[in-house]
């Protein structure tokens, strides 16, 4: 009889252990829970594809991506579409890299100018008593509904006037585009911040101006730091556009040498002998900036976005 308790003891030290996961699993696992997964992971799947479709379709041939069957994953990792963009020595050399310095050269003053002008018109009117503060905010605001088609005829007849009367060219300015960007961006950034400002205690202010700070003394020194989350977010939002802007670019930009990714990429796509391993490599090139800045400041961002968001 002991003999038969030692035989069939270690399936009995075994099963409880077994059977509490999984029923600790059963009862964790509700059909709610399910169904949240579920849809979270249908939703996480229709976000994440496309991105890895791109990013596998750069290292693809022409027969792979154009076959009526679809390939998922490359057969090896061709850097052919990667060396067409960046190597001087290949025979359809597109010299992408320059490219790239155009937009940063566009998409980074207009972030720093942004938040710079933002932060100024938004602390007056979170700050400022004067008339009318609220109807210039909702002004603003009223710019932005506009759609940037509608406007960019009336914007490039007044900077073409503005260029015979001082003596600049319009077309192939960067500098004209990075104004015309402030104009896109400023309404949003100005209304984001104000309603940030408003979150921050006046109290605070109210001390620093008491211990003998003016008022660009307590926007450096009290302020902006605590306003940091909303001016990530600003520059964030602001570098985005930029970086993808497309309308504004393809009318501005004639020149090759001064194209923006989205014009370069759209350049490629058109191209008569199509190439679409390439147009994926770009596309891959443009992006991958823009995901590394958001995964970077995302909790800046999550809560520059909700707190600006609530009016004051």
């Amino acid at each position: 009889m002991s003999e038969l308790k030692t035989a069939v003891s270690p399936s009995y030290t075994h099963s409880p252990q077994k059977q509490s996961i999984l029923e600790r699993l059963g009862r964790w696992l509700t059909w709610k829970k399910f169904i949240f997964l579920m849809v979270m992971l249908t939703f996480l799947s229709m976000i994440i594809f496309p991105f890895y479709w791109m990013i596998s379709s750069s290292f693809k041939t022409r027969a792979e991506i154009g076959g009526r069957t679809p390939v998922y994953v490359p057969s090896a990792l061709r850097l052919d579409a990667y060396q067409e963009l960046f190597d001087p020595s290949h025979p359809s050399f597109q010299d992408f890299g320059r490219t790239i310095i155009n937009s940063a050269t566009i998409a980074i003053p207009t972030a720093l100018i942004a938040v710079v002008l933002s932060t100024l018109g938004a602390y007056a009117i979170a700050r400022l008593h004067f008339k009318g503060k609220n109807v210039m905010l909702n002004s603003i605001l009223l710019i932005y509904l506009f759609p940037g088609v509608l406007l960019i005829i009336p914007l490039f007849a007044m900077l073409a006037r503005l260029g015979t009367i001082f003596g600049f060219d319009v077309q192939d300015n960067l500098a004209i585009l990075i104004f015309t960007y402030l104009a896109q961006t400023l309404p949003v950034a100005l209304y984001m911040l104000t309603n940030y400002f408003r979150t921050i205690p006046s109290e605070i202010e109210q001390a620093g101006l008491i211990d003998g700070c003016d008022r660009l003394g307590v926007i450096w020194r009290i302020t902006l730091p605590l306003a940091v989350p909303a001016l990530i977010s600003v520059a964030i939002y602001t570098f985005m556009i930029a970086w993808n802007e497309f309308l504004y670019a393809f009318v501005f930009l004639n020149d090759s040498n001064m194209f923006t990714m989205p014009i370069a990429i759209n350049t490629l796509y058109n191209d008569p002998s199509p190439r679409p391993n390439v147009v994926m490599a770009a596309s891959t090139v443009m992006t991958l900036p823009v995901m590394i800045l958001f995964l970077g400041m995302e909790r800046f961002l999550a809560e520059g976005l909700s707190a600006g968001g609530v009016k004051g």
